[in-house]
């Protein structure tokens, strides 16, 4: 398995688009601490999940292991992106593993070769080996936009 610098999520949930960025040396750990985490969508009791896992986030101190995250309306997909983008080039020296959304997938691999992007390693979301460190990885953002989007609807 190739070692990655920095392991980068973009995720889309409705109306709402966000991105994690975890480095290498915290993966283990961090890993360890979302065992619980599951795919919102293939859940039978949404609301039972979000309960629990608000807890685990808050019990196991899951977001301390994450370098840096992000959650705006798709209208700020433009910030979200040049967010991406700059930690990118600012790490130019480093190997990136990015994991984007399907549906953002072709207009960010676009973005990406604008800058380069010989060190990053792109893949869409559907693509990720189900059960491997990436997926259960990803599983965190989308967790995180789902909180969000429900919180929001409560408004």
């Amino acid at each position: 398995m190739k070692e990655f610098d920095y392991y980068i999520f973009v995720d889309y949930s409705e109306n709402l688009l966000g991105y994690m960025i975890v480095e290498r040396t915290k993966i283990k750990d961090f890993v360890s601490k979302i065992s619980k985490f599951g795919h919102y969508r293939e859940l039978k009791n949404k609301g039972a999940y979000i309960h629990s896992i608000k807890k685990i986030i808050e019990k196991n101190n899951v977001l301390s292991y994450i370098s840096k995250f992000k959650i705006k309306n798709v209208i700020n997909t433009p910030e979200i992106y040049s967010d991406v983008l700059e930690f990118i080039k600012t790490h130019s020296n480093c190997i990136v593993f990015v994991s984007v959304d399907d549906k953002q997938y072709s207009n960010f691999e676009r973005l990406v070769k604008i800058i380069d992007g010989k060190n990053i390693k792109i893949v869409q979301e559907s693509c990720l080996k189900i059960g491997s460190i990436e997926y259960k990885m990803s599983l965190v953002i989308d967790t995180l936009l789902n909180i969000e989007r429900l919180k929001n609807e409560k408004k």
